[in-house]
């Protein structure tokens, strides 16, 4: 009865475990099956590098140059402000807090990651866009910059808990020995302790990144929606992830437009695969410098 049992527990467990790979296949396989139709009417690079979005125009234009560039700019502004606080969150948290306050910050830093975005996509409708249109005297706050601000600060608490996580993971043993060779508390920190938990710190950036990059209600409530070519962090933009969102439920199905907000859908997934088998290999680099992995 009880090796029954255990073949039993091993066939379930086996199961869940093939079952994520399972929807990911057919994740891939429904992207693939209807984005690709798009390109029996537009070839795939003038898809990619066309500078004009109009699909709904008498002559439609599906180019998703402004798209993606959208998505990068906000991604790249959005890492200048989550990297910083987010690792140096962490640092504080793992590093210099006393008890009392890590017993505070941490919680409150893992509140935040629950707060839901479209929460944080009224903030910076109502609260976020009007003051920096006033502060920056620009035509509209609904532009990229506070698409980067909003979502910057949405990533703090995934970057910050993660690397917080790598940081604990260092042996007490490596600062001991630090100290012992006349390092003191910056050098330990800078040249030891961070190196040590590099491929923790790694990872905690792609997932912050991958974070960013798929945010959909965000975006579409605060980056402002304009499907051009951005040539300004302080101009309206739209991103991929907003141009699915809004426009899916207007599109025909089986419709040219509806392939290519399928097609676009599978570009979004292939940039976020890239991006976490980037964090892989550089989560591996940094293990087997430490000797920890092969």
């Amino acid at each position: 009865m009880l090796k029954f049992k255990e073949k039993l527990y091993e066939v379930l467990f086996t199961i869940l475990a093939f079952s994520s790979l399972l929807f990911l296949v057919g994740i891939v396989f429904v992207l693939f099956w209807q984005g690709l139709p798009i390109f029996k009417e537009i070839n795939f690079f003038n898809f990619i590098g066309g500078k004009y979005w109009y699909p709904t125009h008498d002559v439609p234009e599906f180019g998703i140059l402004p798209l993606i560039l959208a998505s990068l700019w906000i991604t790249f502004g959005a890492m200048i402000v989550c990297v910083p606080l987010g690792i140096g969150s962490a640092l504080y948290i793992n590093e210099i807090a006393g008890e009392k306050q890590k017993s505070i910050l941490k919680p409150l830093i893992e509140v935040l990651a629950a707060v839901p975005s479209i929460v944080f996509g009224f903030i910076g409708m109502v609260v976020v866009a009007p003051l920096l249109q006033k502060l920056l005297n620009i035509p509209t706050g609904l532009c990229a910059f506070s698409a980067s601000l909003i979502l910057g600060i949405m990533a703090v608490p995934a970057i910050c808990s993660v690397t917080e996580d790598a940081l604990s993971y260092v042996p007490r043993s490596f600062r001991e020995a630090s100290f012992a060779l006349g390092a003191n508390r910056w050098q330990t920190l800078t040249r030891v302790i961070i190196p040590a938990a590099g491929s923790g710190i790694s990872t905690a950036l792609m997932l912050g990144m991958s974070r960013i990059v798929g945010e959909t209600m965000t975006v579409l409530m605060v980056a402002g929606g304009a499907a051009v070519l951005p040539t300004s962090f302080f101009e309206p933009v739209r991103p991929m992830t907003s141009t699915i969102a809004a426009e899916m439920g207007e599109a025909v199905i089986g419709s040219a437009h509806y392939h290519a907000l399928f097609a676009i859908g599978l570009v979004l997934f292939l940039m976020t695969l890239a991006i976490n088998v980037l964090a892989e290999i550089i989560s591996r680099k940094y293990r087997l410098k430490l000797g920890l992995s092969r």
